[in-house]
Protein backbone atom coordinates (compact mmCIF):
# COMPACT_ATOMS: atom_id res chain seq x y z
CA UNK A 1 0.00 0.00 0.00
CA UNK A 2 1.69 3.29 -0.89
CA UNK A 3 1.14 6.42 1.54
CA UNK A 4 -0.84 8.48 -1.34
CA UNK A 5 -3.84 8.71 1.26
CA UNK A 6 -6.67 6.97 -1.19
CA UNK A 7 -9.58 7.28 1.57
CA UNK A 8 -11.93 7.76 -1.24
CA UNK A 9 -12.41 8.71 -4.92
CA UNK A 10 -14.28 11.85 -4.11
CA UNK A 11 -11.88 14.89 -5.09
CA UNK A 12 -11.61 18.60 -3.24
CA UNK A 13 -9.77 21.65 -3.74
CA UNK A 14 -6.53 21.55 -2.01
CA UNK A 15 -6.08 25.61 -2.52
CA UNK A 16 -9.76 26.28 -1.00
CA UNK A 17 -8.97 23.34 1.69
CA UNK A 18 -5.96 25.34 2.74
CA UNK A 19 -7.62 28.49 2.89
CA UNK A 20 -10.08 27.39 5.17
CA UNK A 21 -7.63 25.84 7.60
CA UNK A 22 -6.26 29.41 7.58
CA UNK A 23 -9.64 30.46 8.70
CA UNK A 24 -10.03 28.22 10.97
CA UNK A 25 -6.00 28.58 12.74
CA UNK A 26 -6.99 32.55 12.87
CA UNK A 27 -10.25 31.83 14.78
CA UNK A 28 -8.44 29.22 16.68
CA UNK A 29 -6.11 32.12 17.62
CA UNK A 30 -8.49 34.39 18.25
CA UNK A 31 -10.04 32.22 20.74
CA UNK A 32 -6.65 31.13 22.32
CA UNK A 33 -6.26 34.89 22.95
CA UNK A 34 -10.16 35.46 24.49
CA UNK A 35 -11.28 32.35 25.68
CA UNK A 36 -14.37 33.35 23.38
CA UNK A 37 -16.38 30.13 23.65
CA UNK A 38 -18.75 31.18 20.40
CA UNK A 39 -15.78 30.94 18.20
CA UNK A 40 -15.49 27.58 19.47
CA UNK A 41 -19.04 26.86 19.09
CA UNK A 42 -19.24 28.73 15.28
CA UNK A 43 -16.18 26.38 14.26
CA UNK A 44 -18.23 23.11 15.37
CA UNK A 45 -21.05 23.95 13.61
CA UNK A 46 -19.10 24.45 10.57
CA UNK A 47 -17.41 21.08 10.90
CA UNK A 48 -20.37 19.35 11.51
CA UNK A 49 -22.41 20.86 8.77
CA UNK A 50 -19.89 19.86 6.81
CA UNK A 51 -18.95 16.34 7.68
CA UNK A 52 -22.63 15.32 8.46
CA UNK A 53 -25.15 17.53 6.43
CA UNK A 54 -24.19 19.40 3.45
CA UNK A 55 -20.64 19.43 2.09
CA UNK A 56 -21.04 22.80 0.27
CA UNK A 57 -22.42 24.82 3.29
CA UNK A 58 -20.54 26.74 5.81
CA UNK A 59 -19.41 30.89 6.11
CA UNK A 60 -15.72 29.46 5.97
CA UNK A 61 -16.21 27.45 3.02
CA UNK A 62 -17.61 30.02 0.85
CA UNK A 63 -15.52 32.67 2.38
CA UNK A 64 -12.80 29.90 1.44
CA UNK A 65 -13.59 29.61 -2.14
CA UNK A 66 -14.44 33.51 -2.85
CA UNK A 67 -10.65 34.22 -1.75
CA UNK A 68 -9.50 31.83 -3.88
CA UNK A 69 -11.41 32.67 -6.92
CA UNK A 70 -10.41 36.80 -5.96
CA UNK A 71 -6.33 35.56 -5.78
CA UNK A 72 -7.60 33.36 -9.56
CA UNK A 73 -5.49 30.37 -8.02
CA UNK A 74 -5.80 27.03 -9.98
CA UNK A 75 -7.72 24.07 -9.10
CA UNK A 76 -5.32 21.79 -7.72
CA UNK A 77 -7.54 18.77 -6.92
CA UNK A 78 -6.50 15.96 -3.82
CA UNK A 79 -8.59 13.13 -2.23
CA UNK A 80 -11.37 14.55 -0.45
CA UNK A 81 -10.91 11.42 1.90
CA UNK A 82 -8.11 12.68 4.18
CA UNK A 83 -9.49 16.19 4.53
CA UNK A 84 -12.47 14.17 6.06
CA UNK A 85 -10.58 12.46 8.16
CA UNK A 86 -8.84 15.62 9.66
CA UNK A 87 -12.51 16.89 9.57
CA UNK A 88 -13.24 14.21 12.44
CA UNK A 89 -9.96 15.23 14.45
CA UNK A 90 -10.72 18.87 14.36
CA UNK A 91 -14.53 17.90 15.69
CA UNK A 92 -12.38 16.39 18.43
CA UNK A 93 -10.07 18.92 19.03
CA UNK A 94 -13.13 21.08 19.33
CA UNK A 95 -15.17 19.12 21.74
CA UNK A 96 -12.18 19.16 23.78
CA UNK A 97 -12.21 23.03 23.60
CA UNK A 98 -15.61 22.84 24.80
CA UNK A 99 -15.35 20.72 27.24
CA UNK A 100 -12.01 22.53 28.91
CA UNK A 101 -13.63 26.00 28.37
CA UNK A 102 -17.01 24.52 30.22
CA UNK A 103 -14.67 23.16 32.86
CA UNK A 104 -12.85 26.55 33.44
CA UNK A 105 -9.47 24.09 32.16
CA UNK A 106 -7.36 26.94 30.56
CA UNK A 107 -4.27 25.35 30.38
CA UNK A 108 -5.99 22.52 28.84
CA UNK A 109 -7.77 24.15 26.48
CA UNK A 110 -4.64 26.54 25.74
CA UNK A 111 -2.84 22.93 24.97
CA UNK A 112 -5.24 21.24 22.94
CA UNK A 113 -5.62 24.43 20.92
CA UNK A 114 -1.99 24.23 20.17
CA UNK A 115 -2.02 21.31 19.02
CA UNK A 116 -4.92 21.72 16.66
CA UNK A 117 -3.18 25.13 15.66
CA UNK A 118 -0.70 23.23 14.50
CA UNK A 119 -1.80 20.37 12.89
CA UNK A 120 -3.64 23.06 11.06
CA UNK A 121 -1.25 25.26 9.88
CA UNK A 122 1.18 22.26 9.13
CA UNK A 123 -1.73 21.78 6.11
CA UNK A 124 -1.64 25.77 5.63
CA UNK A 125 1.89 26.11 4.95
CA UNK A 126 3.59 22.62 3.89
CA UNK A 127 0.97 20.96 2.63
CA UNK A 128 1.03 18.03 5.17
CA UNK A 129 -1.94 16.48 6.39
CA UNK A 130 -1.72 15.00 9.50
CA UNK A 131 -5.09 13.30 8.45
CA UNK A 132 -3.52 11.73 5.77
CA UNK A 133 -0.65 10.49 7.87
CA UNK A 134 -2.44 8.55 10.59
CA UNK A 135 -4.92 6.93 8.30
CA UNK A 136 -1.64 5.51 6.29
CA UNK A 137 -0.60 4.35 10.15
CA UNK A 138 -4.50 2.88 11.03
CA UNK A 139 -4.45 1.46 7.44
CA UNK A 140 -1.35 -0.30 7.94
CA UNK A 141 -2.16 -2.10 11.17
CA UNK A 142 -6.38 -2.55 9.96
CA UNK A 143 -6.61 -2.97 6.42
CA UNK A 144 -10.62 -2.86 6.65
CA UNK A 145 -10.76 0.75 7.95
CA UNK A 146 -13.31 2.79 6.71
CA UNK A 147 -13.63 -0.01 3.80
Amino acid sequence: MSQSCPLSFETVDSNVSRINSLIVSSLVITYLVTFNVVIVYLLLFEFVMKLFCKKDVGIILKLSKFIKNSLKLKDKLADSGAKRLAGYFGILFLLLLVAGNNLNLYMFSMVVGIIFLSCSLLDVFFNYCIGCKIYFIIKKAYPSFMS
